[in-house]
């Protein structure tokens, strides 16, 4: 893998101040802010059409059990979904293990806790992060007529 000569970290073909490690599956028109960490090293998918804003942390495993062990425990992995047309705010965090439903947000600053399920058109907001169903659904055309004006 090449590595910019600027910065150190691998090129990637979103944004060469983001760093993606592992082997994310990253859809068609997704955009990457700068200063992001998108861990695919335990599992990763990202859905078509998101938004992810600068400074996102998106990981997919977890070093705490083994630190706290004394190494004794492994680095736990756990898959991450996140769906198509998901807009992830500046400086959110998203913890191993998650599943994010098509179409939802990720407000700036949250915190996503390990395992959190979110279904589609939902709001991810606060710390740790809440889970509000239907709340982004004002925003789909599709599903709210009052979306496109």
């Amino acid at each position: 893998m090449a590595v910019s000569e600027a910065s150190g970290i691998p090129a990637n073909p979103y944004n060469p101040h983001a760093w993606l490690i592992g082997d994310p599956e990253i859809g068609e028109g997704c955009w990457i802010g700068a200063f992001c960490v998108i861990d695919g090293s335990g599992g990763l998918t990202i859905g078509d059409g998101c938004d992810v804003s600068s400074g996102v942390h998106i990981y997919t495993h977890s070093t705490v059990a083994r630190c706290v062990s004394g190494r004794a425990l492994p680095i736990e992995r756990r898959a991450t979904t996140i769906g198509s047309r998901v807009h992830i705010g500046a400086n959110a965090v998203i913890l191993m293990g998650c599943e994010i439903g098509d179409g939802s947000i990720v407000a700036a600053g949250a915190i996503v806790k390990e395992g959190t399920r979110a279904p589609a058109g939902s709001l991810l907001v606060g710390v740790p992060a809440r889970v509000i169903p239907d709340a982004a659904l004002k925003f789909d055309p599709s599903r709210n007529p009052s979306a496109d004006s």
